[in-house]
């Protein structure tokens, strides 16, 4: 991990990718901690992807973290996102004046050979190669993202992989995040890169099947076939490693505190 004279003295943050679904805790935390935040996203007049008003957020900015997501598992698309971004981060970064980037990332983006998890691993190399100090976070999937694959299948059936994952809170994910950009003895390189997941291991599909009964939708198992690395996901290739913070609440508890 990269740490090339990062000044913590950090008073304010831009956060690209602020309204997204992680965006919005990270923005959430950093208000409550008395942090100045700028908020990068399209919606708030900032392309991190064109460049369109990034010079003009990041000025007096001390930190920026990285949060910017593309919209599909697409691998060649969502690679050209992360180079674009991680590019113009670090250009208008460095030109601006700011210390660090600290990134979210995947739990076995290490390991990935195809999909939108492979595309990540891409985004930490270009991020970690610029001129810029960077932090990178590895969390595990959102509470949110199963909801998603319910989602992205219709009818009262759904087939949800009967993986192995350690699901975690968006907002426990911000707060590590926001911990990390501020920590004064963040990992040295050679060092794991940090990660967070949910504090018990569980499968996707008895994870959906919890959030189908809310739903009335009958979830059934399945083998993952056909997924991206659906084998090294079968293997516990996604799941947090021994030095991981785990940190509730799990997906039940979360579920029963939504709407």
């Amino acid at each position: 991990m990269s740490e090339k004279g990062t000044s913590l003295n950090i008073t304010k943050f831009a956060v690209a990718g602020a309204t997204g679904r992680l965006g919005r805790h990270v923005v959430d935390v950093l208000t409550e901690r008395g942090h100045h935040v700028v908020s990068m996203s399209r919606a708030t007049g900032v392309d991190i992807i064109t460049g369109e008003g990034l010079a003009e957020a990041l000025t007096g900015v001390d930190a920026i973290i990285d949060v910017a997501s593309w919209h599909s598992s697409d691998q060649e698309a969502a690679t050209e996102f992360f180079r674009t971004s991680a590019r113009n981060l670090h250009e208008a970064g460095q030109q601006a004046g700011v210390d660090q980037i600290t990134a979210a990332s995947i739990i076995g983006a290490d390991k990935a050979t195809a999909g939108f998890v492979a595309a990540k691993k891409v985004h930490e190399e270009l991020l970690l190669s610029g001129p810029l100090p960077v932090r990178i976070l590895r969390a595990a999937q959102f509470h949110e993202f199963v909801g998603q694959l319910l989602d992205w299948q219709q009818g009262d059936v759904a087939y949800v992989p009967a993986l192995p994952t350690q699901l975690v809170a968006c907002r426990t994910v911000a707060e590590t995040l926001v911990d990390l950009a501020l920590d004064p003895d963040a990992p040295a390189p050679g060092q794991p890169i940090p990660e967070v997941a949910g504090p018990r291991e569980e499968t996707m599909s008895e994870a959906a099947q919890l959030l189908g009964v809310r739903r009335g939708v009958k979830v059934v198992g399945v083998d993952g076939s056909g997924m991206p690395d659906a084998g090294l996901a079968a293997k516990g290739a996604f799941l947090p490693g021994p030095h991981a913070k785990l940190a509730g609440p799990t997906f039940e508890q979360w579920l029963a505190t939504q709407p």
